[in-house]
């Protein structure tokens, strides 16, 4: 039995210490908000927060996330998650979707720790999270409203 901490609240499962933290997630802890995208840590659809980084789930072993937090799109805190959730809505970034919690969950490390990018850092910051459907003018520019938001306080 292994315990883990997701979004706050604590777990104990039943699986193999090499087991993908995506699966564990998704299929043990039913918490589906964290995409399977290609398994080999190129796309980001399956970023989650590990003390606050971002990391990809489909190739983090359980094991590697014992006494860690871990932070699911369904546990994003709403000091960064409801503006960037807010942007997406208002600019309708997403088409498919499905690539749109890695995304999120990128853009929130992004923020966090630079408040105020450029379009360059944004590039930066969110190099590897792939959008199959090209939705990338539209991020950008609902990461910087998702900024002006958090500068005047509108985070919730």
């Amino acid at each position: 039995m292994i315990t883990i901490r997701v979004n706050r609240k604590e777990y104990h499962v039943d699986v193999e210490p090499d087991t993908p933290l995506l699966w564990v997630i998704r299929e043990t802890i039913g918490l589906t908000g964290t995409k399977f995208g290609c398994g080999v840590a190129q796309c980001g659809a399956c970023t989650i927060h590990l003390d606050g980084e971002a990391a990809r789930s489909c190739v983090t072993p359980v094991e590697r996330a014992i006494g860690r937090e871990i932070v699911t799109i369904e546990g994003l805190p709403d000091d960064l998650g409801r503006p960037l959730k807010d942007a997406w809505i208002a600019l309708d970034v997403p088409q498919c979707g499905y690539c749109q919690s890695g995304q999120i969950m990128a853009a929130a490390v992004l923020l966090r720790e630079n408040p105020n990018p450029t379009d360059e850092d944004v590039d930066d910051g969110m190099t590897g999270n792939i959008c199959r459907c090209g939705t990338y003018p539209r991020i950008r520019r609902a990461i910087h409203l998702a900024a002006q938001a958090i500068a005047k306080g509108a985070a919730r």
